[in-house]
């Protein structure tokens, strides 16, 4: 961050959407210590910081009258575990513009954090309003948006309000700068070979990042659900496993484009399959493309893990999104959390290795490799749009 904070007020992007339990407790505040590097940088330059964000979906999930849930969705839940993680003061308004955001902001001491009430409690947030993104500039000197996982969106606290400040008035935060550093890492500047795990449930979700990958990776691990799509198009039989019939020929497609620029795609040669989609449905071992009618694949299996691990131990870079198989059930999660261990093997061994995508994110952080690992992207959605090639308009906004 190239701004001077000392005497000045800062307004903050943060990506505070953390889970909670039913009694508002947070389950994982990684977002939240993500973020701490920018805000303890401000403090400690003498200036003070005014944080915004969004929390869940409370204009999708109203109460019964039509009214925001505000006990639901504010942003007040995150204030005290705030306080714990930065050791500074924290205030909260229960607006997020409005005469008493304004008069907060205009009284916050310098070294001192003013968080407002959350952003999606506004209409004009998500439409990228103009008249509320000005709003939110006049409440401080400076700008620093350091949400990578909203950059994807042309929100007004995301996108709009950056045209308010003048390009020596605001930055990227520490995260957003390790964000696109470490993307542009596997884009630009790969170790070879560079070896892309491709997981999760629909071919559909991913046809851009696929297509986009088969033009500058070594090896295409396929997992998940996804990988039965392509089983079938090559003709193998996968039961009852989830398959996109009209995604046949698309696959059949990216594995030709795949053999012309000499990419290997390594599709599980076994799966796990269970004749019920539940964690206790009977389960075992099977060829991925000899898979009887009435069972499914629900995770890769012992031979296909050994051939991933391989593939994985002899590369220069990886880069991982999406499970292997049904990771929430514990008898469908051995897939995934073979590669998280492979990865982290190979990260050890030399390897880059960057970790996108929520559940891929899920496995590492719960066995313990997130450190083991080079470098763990807290934004799923922007993460994926960055990697298939396109100008994301939190980013496109700093630079205008």
């Amino acid at each position: 961050m190239q701004l001077e904070f000392k005497g000045k007020k800062a307004l903050v992007r943060v990506d505070f959407n953390v889970p909670l339990d039913k009694d508002y407790n947070i389950t994982d505040d990684t977002r939240m210590r993500a973020a701490l590097p920018t805000i303890s940088q401000i403090l400690k330059d003498g200036g003070a910081a005014i944080l915004m964000s969004h929390l869940g979906r409370p204009m999708k999930k109203l109460k019964e009258d039509g009214s925001i849930d505000r006990e639901k969705f504010t942003l007040n839940h995150v204030t005290s575990h705030l306080a714990e993680l930065t050791g500074a003061k924290v205030h909260f308004c229960d607006e997020t513009i409005g005469d008493k955001a304004t008069k907060m902001a205009a009284e916050l001491p310098m070294g001192e954090i003013l968080v407002l009430e959350n952003t999606r409690f506004n209409e004009g947030e998500k439409k990228g309003d103009e008249a509320f993104a000005k709003s939110l500039s006049e409440l401080a000197d400076l700008y620093v948006n350091d949400a990578f996982g909203t950059a994807h969106r042309a929100h007004a606290s995301t996108t709009t309000v950056a045209q308010y400040f003048d390009k020596g008035a605001k930055s990227f935060g520490y995260l957003m700068q390790a964000e696109i550093k470490n993307a542009n890492k596997v884009l630009n500047s790969p170790e070879r070979p560079l070896t892309a795990i491709i997981g999760g449930a629909k071919v559909s979700d991913k046809i851009l990042l696929l297509e986009r990958l088969i033009d500058f990776v070594d090896n295409l691990i396929i997992g998940g659900g996804m990988a039965y799509t392509f089983v079938k198009a090559q003709g193998g039989k996968v039961g009852n496993s989830l398959v996109e019939e009209d995604r046949l020929q698309l696959a059949l497609e990216l594995i030709e484009k795949a053999k012309s620029n000499n990419v290997t795609i390594h599709l599980p040669a076994d799966s796990i399959i269970a004749d019920n989609f539940a964690n206790d449905a009977a389960h075992r071992a099977a060829a991925s493309n000899e898979i009887p009618d009435g069972w499914m694949g629900l995770d890769v299996g012992p031979d296909a893990r050994a051939k991933f691990e391989e593939a994985i131990a002899n590369s220069g870079t990886l880069l991982w999104n999406g499970p292997m198989g049904v990771f929430e059930m514990p008898n469908f999660a051995n897939g995934t959390k073979a590669i998280a261990e492979a990865v982290a093997k190979a990260t050890q061994n030399g390897a880059f290795s960057l970790v996108g995508g929520g559940d891929s994110v899920a496995a590492v952080n719960q066995m313990g490799l997130a450190d083991k690992v080079s470098y763990v992207s807290t934004g799923g959605g922007a993460m994926l749009e960055f990697l298939e090639g396109k100008e994301l308009p939190g980013i496109k906004a700093m630079n205008a």
